[in-house]
């Protein structure tokens, strides 16, 4: 009888630990971080893009902007009160003319400027804001060089061309539902190419794709893929840099939004942020 108590007691003492351990994890996860909250968005570009992917998107269709309208208010309840979008600085002016001209006419989307007027400008205008701002920085790279290299005759990859390889024919390895969905990607809804773009495991589709893979590419001694993907990696520092430049307090609540390779990038900044935390993009997107 007293080991059956003293099995018992053992029991109901860890199961109180376990609830106060649980409910200490509960506490800290409640406790406001006092760091600036971040959605990081990643989208393709609508319409003409200079990039080299480029997704079949009509934005004039009548269906497209309906399902925008309905992406830019799912979007909108982040309630953000700064919105960055991928255009240079420079243009701040330009841009910002045109988001006033817009507010005077919110029934018509502005298709002139991609997703960064039909997306940003809503979201913006049901958000209250009057300004959008541009963090973007361009620098060219050539992130063909590994298949320049590896489609060559005269040269050859002294790397690690089989790893380089591997990841340019088969970057899905493992994740087979993603794959499909990625080989299905023209068909699917907004929303759902919108989700797919910001799944981790495409996250990390498009660092590879755009830079981290050249890590394996090079000629003899030389370090021509990664000299290329550091001028990415450079040019998305600074993007980071841009976006430190705008005065913001911890009250604020910051949306980025920019092509996914961009947001990729950006990701692995923000997460070790002493600054900023970001919020779970894919749950203001159901």
């Amino acid at each position: 009888m007293r080991i059956i108590i003293i099995l018992f007691s053992i029991v109901f003492l860890g199961c109180i630990s376990q609830n106060s351990v649980r409910q200490k994890t509960i506490q800290r996860e409640n406790i406001d971080s006092g760091k600036i909250q971040v959605l990081n968005m990643g989208f393709f570009h609508f319409g003409y893009t200079s990039d080299a992917t480029s997704v079949d998107f009509d934005e004039n269709d009548a269906k497209r902007q309906e399902e925008v309208r309905k992406l830019s208010q799912l979007i909108t309840r982040f309630k953000p009160t700064i919105i960055c979008l991928e255009y240079i600085p420079e243009m701040d002016e330009k841009i910002n003319q045109a988001f006033q001209n817009f507010l005077q006419n919110p029934k018509e989307l502005n298709t002139k400027y991609g997703e960064l007027s039909m997306v940003g400008f809503d979201v913006a205008r049901m958000s209250g804001l009057n300004k959008v701002y541009g963090i973007d920085n361009h620098m060219d790279y050539n992130y063909s060089v590994g298949d320049f290299i590896e489609n060559s005759e005269e040269l050859t990859n002294s790397i690690d061309p089989e790893t380089y390889v591997e990841l340019t024919n088969n970057p899905f390895k493992g994740y087979p539902e993603i794959e499909k969905l990625n080989n299905d990607f023209d068909n699917l809804p907004l929303l759902e190419k919108i989700k797919l773009y910001n799944d981790p495991i495409m996250l990390d589709y498009f660092l590879n794709t755009n830079a981290d893979k050249l890590f394996y590419v090079g000629i003899e001694n030389e370090f021509n893929g990664a000299d290329q993907a550091a001028i990415f990696y450079q040019r998305n520092m600074r993007i980071y840099s841009n976006l430190n430049r705008i005065k913001m307090t911890k009250n604020d609540r910051v949306l980025i939004l920019m092509g996914t390779a961009h947001t990729a990038m950006l990701r692995e900044f923000i997460k070790r942020s002493p600054k900023f935390e970001m919020v779970n993009t894919l749950d203001f997107l159901k």
